[in-house]
């Protein structure tokens, strides 16, 4: 009877050596939520931000559990962002503005982290750039500057362009200072604009029609959800009308367009990653400042100017980033 407590120590010591050990091997698995508008943004971004956090020290099924949520449309954000919530995912990222906007009506406490096109603080999502409060912050693309840019190009590609559509989403937060920003660059450079707002496919192709009887010799896009979801149609009129086209992405010059020049949004996943990673570690949402693009790509498709019978200038090819033959 004497040796009963030896025993029972030494049954405990096993006890809790294996528990610790056991604690040791399974660390807590982390819970994120991927929501994204499936369609409105190129594909990739979802397995940029999971490499990034591999890069990280995150492995799904070890550490870390991703729930991604694409929805097939705008109605549906809601109800999956509100999915999330009642999962209680740790972080949201919200792939573009529509996601964003969804996942910030889905929840005021749950971290948030965005990727968006558009203006942050337009959209309401932050206070500032570098201050945003709340439970929102994350990257945007947009950056006001590179607007009057990328009409200079699309003219140094094409020196004849004098009159360019625009074609644009009238639902992009920041759209009308996009709108004035190419307005004081045309009037700069002489060039006429004919501007058309488009958010679904029929006004494509309503625009489209209107553009045909307008004799543009030059088409400037730009890059949101709504015209990526439409790059096909929008490609296609380019390539019909023979058009020089400069679209903002280069995923739409690799799916066809002529020219772009905008951010490395893969860059802005990968930042995403470091951001759901500092949120994870205990860093609050309102003291991380949104992070605009800090370089810029200009990406020239020689196949589609061959296609519209255009001759891109040596000094401007020996400019781009990439040049897709």
């Amino acid at each position: 009877m004497k040796r009963m407590p030896i025993v029972c120590l030494f049954a405990t010591s096993v006890l809790f050596s294996f528990g610790a050990a056991e604690a040791q091997k399974s660390p807590a698995v982390r819970k994120i939520g991927f929501l994204a508008w499936a369609g409105s943004s190129p594909s990739g971004a979802n397995e940029m931000f999971r490499r990034s956090l591999r890069e990280l020290g995150y492995a799904e099924g070890h550490n870390i559990a991703i729930e991604y949520r694409p929805a097939e449309g705008t109605p549906q954000l809601l109800e999956l962002a509100n999915a999330l919530v009642r999962d209680k995912v740790e972080v949201i990222v919200a792939g573009g503005g529509p996601a964003a906007r969804s996942a910030k009506e889905a929840t005021k406490t749950i971290p948030i982290v965005f990727a968006t096109s558009g203006d942050p603080v337009e959209s309401g999502f932050v206070d500032s750039i570098a201050r945003p409060g709340g439970n929102m912050t994350g990257t945007s693309w947009l950056s006001f500057e590179l607007v009057g840019k990328r009409l200079e190009l699309l003219k140094e590609a094409a020196p004849g362009v004098s009159r360019v559509a625009i074609l644009s989403n009238p639902q992009h937060p920041g759209e009308q200072r996009e709108l004035r920003e190419t307005q004081s660059s045309a009037r700069a450079m002489g060039i006429t604009l004919e501007y058309h707002q488009a958010r679904t496919r029929a006004e494509f192709d309503t625009a489209y029609d209107a553009l045909s009887k307008q004799n543009v010799n030059g088409l400037l896009v730009f890059p949101e959800g709504v015209t990526w979801s439409n790059r096909l149609g929008i490609i296609d009129f380019a390539a019909k009308r023979r058009l020089p086209s400069m679209l903002g992405w280069k995923e739409f010059v690799e799916a066809g367009g002529l020219m772009a020049y905008g951010p490395n949004r893969d860059e802005s996943f990968k930042r995403i990653a470091v951001y759901v990673d500092k949120i994870l570690k205990g860093t609050k949402p309102a003291d991380l400042p949104v992070e605009l693009p800090a370089r810029f790509e200009l990406v020239i498709n020689l196949k589609t100017a061959k296609q519209i019978g255009l001759t891109i200038p040596p000094n401007l090819l020996a400019r781009a980033d990439r040049v897709i033959k």
